[in-house]
């Protein structure tokens, strides 16, 4: 179910008096979030200069052999974030991004993407919008999203989460639905292309939607400590405010397939790897400084901005990914901060797949029945712009294309 919120800012007004009640001690309990995330950023900050890693990286063959040991499973927990290497094989990647630039070259979509519908959802944000092509139906996208291995590195990420608690189990996590998603075809030298540091999956929803309080409720409760970015109860059930390019299937992850390689300075992906971050995003709307009607430049419908003037500790810790080589995999948790680097300073192209990590649920088999006359009419899915640009594309993906695994993740079954 979509939320309506009819008068935001009395909404807002009302949940941030509901919430510093429930929280009378909002701005002591602030006080110890800002002292320990402060602390983590500034460490992971000095990682980075070393030159350390400081986004984890798994072999995908580790996966496979079940050789991923328990401190590298705690280390992804605590960043959010992973990185997994070799899922695919560079010669297929690398033809599979030949097979797009063809794709979308012989379809002219560059002309098409002058009278492309314009999806706001970066509106607020101080970057501009990065080179995203709306492209969701390709062969190389469906054959990558139905891949099984692509689907045994999601499923482990799905098991990083508890499926179960508070009496109830919230998803499968052996079973992966599609979220058909986007294309980013980067040149090089291209600047004014990135994106401020943000988080999806929902802004002011966050403290007004019952659902979404269930969610961080040690947070607003004041047992900060207690709260488990990977605990999935009641995700599941919140409800977002409709706007396009909003996702509204419950992701575990967020994540990219690398079809090229890439790394810092290509104007690629950047992470602020600390999976309890929302903890001082929430608690800091609450503090006296921030107008009652403001929950920090949250705005409806738009990626939740992060803003240095009200969020300074966690831009310490932004980092850029390592390099990456084509077949690698990204992913970062569905409340972890990202931003894209304004500009490509790389020799070659710098072009991902937008493959999320879900499990299956009710909420997101709902999202299935909405999406699967997408793909047989080759038009954009329910959550982004109505361009359609596909109806009429030569050499898109068909049923014909769809293994089992891959009739099943779009949702043939239901």
């Amino acid at each position: 179910m979509p939320l309506t919120i009819d008068d935001l800012p009395g909404a807002i007004r009302q949940a941030k008096r509901e919430l510093r009640e429930r929280l009378p001690n909002y701005r002591e309990v602030f006080a110890e979030v800002e002292k320990a995330i402060s602390t983590e950023a500034k460490h992971i900050a000095q990682q980075r200069d070393r030159g350390e890693c400081v986004i984890p990286e798994i072999q995908f063959s580790d996966i496979t052999a079940n050789r991923v040991t328990a401190d590298q499973v705690a280390l992804v927990k605590a960043r959010g974030a992973c990185v997994i290497r070799n899922v695919f094989d560079r010669t297929l990647v690398e033809s599979w991004d030949r097979d797009i630039a063809d794709y979308v070259e012989r379809n002219d979509l560059d002309t098409r993407l002058q009278n492309r519908a314009e999806d706001k959802y970066f509106g607020q944000l101080a970057s501009g919008k990065p080179q995203i092509y709306g492209v969701y139906w390709s062969k190389p996208q469906v054959l990558a999203r139905q891949s099984t291995a692509l689907t045994a590195a999601r499923v482990f990420l799905n098991r990083l989460w508890r499926n179960e608690s508070e009496g109830r189990m919230h998803f499968d996590p052996d079973h992966v639905p599609v979220y058909a998603d986007r294309l980013r075809r980067r040149p090089p030298g291209s600047e004014s292309l990135g994106l401020s540091a943000h988080c999806d999956g929902g802004s002011v929803e966050r403290w007004i939607e019952s659902n979404f309080r269930k969610v961080y409720r040690h947070v607003f409760d004041g047992n900060w400590r207690d709260y488990d970015a990977f605990d999935a109860a009641f995700r599941p059930d919140v409800q977002e405010i409709p706007s396009p390019a909003v996702c509204s299937m419950f992701r575990t992850f967020q994540g990219w397939t690398a079809l090229t390689p890439q790394g810092p300075g290509d104007g690629t992906l950047q992470l602020v790897p600390i999976a309890n971050s929302m903890v001082y995003i929430l608690l800091r709307a609450l503090q006296d400084d921030v107008a009652p009607d403001d929950l920090c430049g949250a705005m409806p419908g738009r990626a939740l901005s992060i803003k240095p003037q009200f969020h300074a500790p966690l831009f310490e810790a932004l980092s850029s990914i390592p390099n990456m080589e084509a077949g690698d995999t990204v992913f970062w948790h569905s409340d972890v901060i990202h931003a894209v680097e304004d500009v490509h300073r790389g020799k070659g192209y710098s072009n991902v797949m937008y493959i999320a990590s879900a499990p299956a649920c009710a909420k997101n088999d709902e999202y299935l029945k909405r999406q699967l006359p997408s793909f047989l009419k080759g038009e954009s899915p329910p959550d982004f712009p109505t361009d359609h640009f596909e109806v009429d594309f030569t050499g898109r993906a068909t049923t014909d294309d769809l293994t089992s695994l891959g009739k099943k993740q779009l949702g043939f079954d239901l």
